[in-house]
């Protein structure tokens, strides 16, 4: 009877964790297609501004073609340079911050451009194992059904750049003025420079250490190979390693 019982709670269990992760999957296979409406942070930022008439919340999605091969590239350089070779979780990065933060001294991270697109998009801001779990959960769903290139696209429309300002559209004319298509090389790595503080620094007029890193961007860039290596990545039709020729390069080795 007990054992009867056991098996019926794990059934029950097993069929309803099925449902949430179908479900879970659900918005990431629509917006595989679905420009991104909007994002859990803009909400947020929505939320935390009720009250405040003078806020706005600016956010125009333009697809990816639209946004010039600077911008992706810095923020690439500035972010996640492993990009187009990980598969969600930067390992090399996480060990080399993990070892930065043990020695002392400020805190690093080492979030990759697709955990950044799964924690503004579907999650809350904080620290907690539960949020992390789903940061994990989304950034692996992500990586498996979207390709890299709509990865940089999603981000790039939803990345917050000031109180209000959201995606690269609305930052371009905000900061600089111009639609993204006119910006410069030092515009697009200025913007790219101030991420890890954009409701502090201003892209226009960054402060002198984001205005020394703009140049450091702009460097990486072209050591990465710029349009060279955004052309590769998106020639990746499907994750790598979902390929046979991948795990048959990692068996070689």
């Amino acid at each position: 009877m007990v054992d009867r019982r056991v098996k019926t709670i794990a059934r029950k269990t097993f069929k309803w964790l099925l449902i949430l992760i179908l479900l879970s999957l659900l918005p990431i296979l629509v917006l595989r297609w679905v420009p991104v409406p909007g994002s859990m942070l803009m909400i947020e930022r929505w939320m935390e501004a009720r009250g405040n008439e003078g806020f706005e919340l600016r956010h125009n999605w333009i697809a990816y073609r639209q946004i010039p091969d600077n911008i992706k590239m810095a923020v690439i350089a500035a972010e996640d340079q492993r990009f187009a070779e990980h598969h969600g979780f930067d390992l090399k990065a996480i060990r080399a911050a993990m070892q930065h933060n043990q020695r002392g001294g400020s805190l690093r991270g080492a979030s990759t451009l697709s955990q950044q697109v799964a924690k503004n998009l579907f999650l809350w801001s904080g620290r907690s194992w539960p949020r992390k779990g789903l940061e994990a959960w989304f950034t692996l769903a992500m990586e498996t059904l979207w390709p890299k290139q709509r990865i940089l696209e999603v981000y790039l429309n939803i990345v917050e750049w000031d109180d209000g300002v959201f995606g690269i559209d609305a930052a371009a004319r905000h900061h600089f003025g111009v639609p993204p298509g006119m910006l410069s090389d030092q515009q697009a790595a200025q913007l790219a420079a101030v991420l890890p503080s954009p409701r502090r620094w201003s892209a226009a007029s960054p402060p002198p250490n984001a205005l020394r890193r703009s140049q450091w961007i702009r460097q990486q860039s072209r050591q990465l190979g710029g349009a060279h290596y955004l052309r590769e990545m998106e020639a990746q039709t499907r994750p790598s390693w979902l390929t046979l020729d991948y795990w048959k390069q990692q068996l070689a080795r």
